[in-house]
């Protein structure tokens, strides 16, 4: 019942949720953009309809992604209220971007888009879906902006005990946010290439649409291993960053506890001991650690048990190492599912290569099926990473966990509060799962009348009831 945890604890939840829903919103939006796009240059009615298609699943998404979305910056003044006090100058700006300009820019284009098919030009028309993705970026941008200043403080001076910004320019090119944002985005497409690949190789397996569905398999296919690749590049550049801005956290998510030597080798697994600050046993890759630092085999990493008395020396006696267990194996999950993602999809755009895609064995069709929910995990796990390594700081260097934490909320306020946000997370997560399955299964020919798809050509009627 410790205030602190149960409020970590809560906002950890509220935010996985969240994020379940953002990766999707960015890539569906790009994949339909790209779909009616080739709408627009070939006229095949087939592309339209694989647009309305994936634009129910996209909306679908986007409410449940937008509720849960509210619920977190209010948290920062519920639950956060001194962190809100002591940084609200510099951290609201990108937020408050974000609300006025991206999130208006992303919900406008996409009401104009969902009851435009029968009343602009294809072109206009595709040009509002493509504005849609644009808002998605601006969204994803700007909360990445404010995320970066909690990870690497810029463009900020102290006055009075709070921070305040004093240079914009520095706050949105912070070299953070520059290795984080094009690692997020591409994490998020290949989100969405991973569903949409599944959704598509469930529809084959029932032998429904193969063409179309079919078409869309070999566009996701492809975008797993390009994605996967964007991920792996900037995900490389970002751990080069952490060496110099968060080293703490890049030792803890290697289990490197003492000097690392030159070069240095990388833990691939051990069983880490933090009561004794030591692995009791690991298996090392030599010179890997020093290369995905420096870009070269050679390089001494600082380990834990360093860089805590050099972190007493300049902050003041404390524990400042974060917990190393969770760190060293959330990144380590986050690898091995975006591995086994991409090996998903290069097997499937080699029988596309091949021509053989119609031949593709049942059970790999399953395993792509199943495969939907391993850039979910790779997500979580990339973010459990990011933030509980960051610990004990909520912003690195000014401020820590413990010190954000709201001083007149009960532990039963956040308690009860936790309770409710999950029980209402969980009928989302249900209504949402049930009109995923249901839009699905109807395909790309739901039988409504054809007067309805003119008035409401998404049955948003019919969702609003079934969410009701």
């Amino acid at each position: 019942m410790d205030p602190l945890w149960l409020s970590r604890i809560q906002y950890a939840a509220t935010t996985i949720f969240h994020f379940l829903f953002v990766p999707v919103s960015i890539s569906l939006a790009l994949f339909i953009a790209i779909i009616e796009t080739m709408y627009v240059a070939k006229g095949k009615e087939i592309y339209k309809k694989m647009a309305k298609f994936w634009g129910k699943l996209f909306l679908i998404n986007f409410a449940v992604g937008v509720v849960t979305g509210i619920l977190q910056e209010f948290q920062f003044g519920m639950n956060w209220s001194d962190y809100s006090r002591f940084v609200g100058d510099v951290f609201g700006a990108p937020l408050a971007v974000e609300a006025l300009l991206a999130f208006f820019l992303e919900s406008t284009f996409l009401g104009i888009w969902i009851f435009g098919w029968e009343r602009l030009s294809k072109k206009v028309h595709a040009l509002t879906i493509w504005l849609v993705f644009i808002g998605t970026l601006f969204s994803a941008f700007w909360i990445l902006v404010a995320n970066s200043f909690m990870q690497h403080p810029v463009g900020f001076g102290m006055q009075n005990g709070r921070a305040e910004m004093n240079d914009f320019l520095a706050l949105i090119t912070n070299g953070q946010v520059l290795v984080e944002f094009p690692h997020t985005i591409f994490g998020a497409l290949m989100t969405g290439a991973a569903l949409i690949a599944g959704i598509s190789a469930w529809q084959m397996l029932k032998k429904r649409d193969g063409e179309a569905f079919g078409t869309m398999f070999k566009m996701a296919a492809a975008g797993l291993v390009i994605t996967f690749l964007g991920v792996a590049f900037s995900g490389h550049f970002q751990a080069q960053y952490l060496v110099k801005t968060q080293p703490m956290k890049m030792a803890a998510s290697e289990g490197q506890w003492g000097k690392s030597g030159d070069p240095a080798a990388w833990n691939l697994i051990a069983f880490i001991d933090p009561e004794k600050k030591e692995n009791s046993w690991e298996i090392q890759i030599p010179g890997l650690l020093s290369y995905l630092s420096y870009s070269k085999f050679s390089g001494e990493v600082k380990g834990i048990n360093e860089l805590q008395t050099e972190y007493e020396q300049k902050y003041g006696p404390g524990n400042y190492i974060p917990p190393v267990r969770t760190t060293f194996w959330s990144f380590r999950i986050m690898i091995v599912a975006g591995s086994v993602s991409v090996l998903l999809g290069a097997y499937g755009m080699y029988l596309a290569l091949r021509r053989k895609l119609d031949q593709a064995k049942p059970w790999y069709l399953r395993a792509v099926v199943w495969g939907i929910g391993l850039p979910f995990i790779a997500n979580t796990a990339g973010w459990v990473m990011t933030e509980v390594g960051r610990q004990p700081w909520t912003v690195f260097g000014l401020m820590r966990t413990e010190d954000a934490v709201s001083p007149n909320v009960s532990a039963w306020e956040i308690l009860l509060s936790t309770i409710t946000f999950t029980a209402a997370y969980t009928v989302l997560g249900i209504v949402l799962v049930y009109l995923f399955v249901k839009t699905i299964k109807k395909g790309l020919h739901p039988e409504v009348p054809a007067e309805q798809q003119v008035r409401d050509p998404f049955h948003l009627e019919e969702v609003y009831h079934a969410a009701k």
